[in-house]
């Protein structure tokens, strides 16, 4: 299995925690601290099972948008980018604690802009989390070849329990699909504007993965 590195800090910490606390146990003969020991044990499964990234397949071609992250897909709806003014579809996806969390590049292209903008952290299935809550959003320019009529935009959103989020890119870099371009930790969502010409292989109560063909470009 294959681990994100920014997890190593986490998983290290709890498996020296968790052996220092099994060593105290065993020579004090102490019950109490052979259960905070078995609780540290837990934690370090969580971190290695939360910071895991999975093997993917991803793809060959350009005429597809691809999942940004892992999880639930919450909703998918229309709506005008308020800073383009461009009619767009916009899809939310709810990150869990057990879903990886690392997130994707949906598309070939260039990263024009990258924009964090301090914020709440309410749930991330509050529909107002998309709007207050701490985010972190990239836009990008499609490769000529997509078909895509404008940009795509990614948003990663902090959740209640999510405040730590991690970008893998720069302004101006160039990316491609399915690599990875950022990180968020315990629990947060992930919204993607695309134009409108494309026609979705999912719906909302939909689980995706990360890689996973969202939609096609027509």
């Amino acid at each position: 299995m294959r681990f994100c590195p920014e997890g190593r800090p986490f998983i290290v910490g709890a498996i020296v925690l968790t052996l220092l606390l099994w060593a105290i146990a065993l020579w004090a003969h102490s019950p109490a601290l052979g259960f905070l020991t078995g609780l540290s044990l837990l934690a370090t499964l969580f971190c290695v099972w939360f910071f895991r990234d999975p093997a993917r397949v991803i793809a060959a071609g350009d005429r597809w948008i691809l999942s940004p992250a892992y999880g639930k897909v919450m909703q998918i709806v229309e709506a005008v980018d308020p800073e383009s003014h461009e009619q767009t579809w916009v899809i939310h996806i709810f990150l869990s604690v057990f879903n990886p969390h690392m997130q994707l590049a949906p598309i070939d292209g260039r990263v024009t802009k990258v924009t964090y903008t301090k914020g709440k952290f309410l749930d991330a299935r509050d529909p107002k989390a998309a709007f207050e809550n701490e985010q972190n959003r990239m836009e990008i320019e499609p490769a000529p070849t997509s078909g895509l009529k404008s940009r795509v935009v990614v948003t990663q959103v902090a959740g209640l329990i999510a405040r730590r989020i991690l970008c893998d890119v720069q302004e101006n870099q160039s990316i491609v699909k399915g690599q990875k371009i950022g990180l968020i930790r315990f629990g947060s969502q992930v919204d993607m504007i695309v134009p409108p010409n494309v026609k979705w292989r999912v719906k909302a109560g939909e689980m995706v993965d990360g890689g996973m063909i969202l939609a096609d470009i027509v």
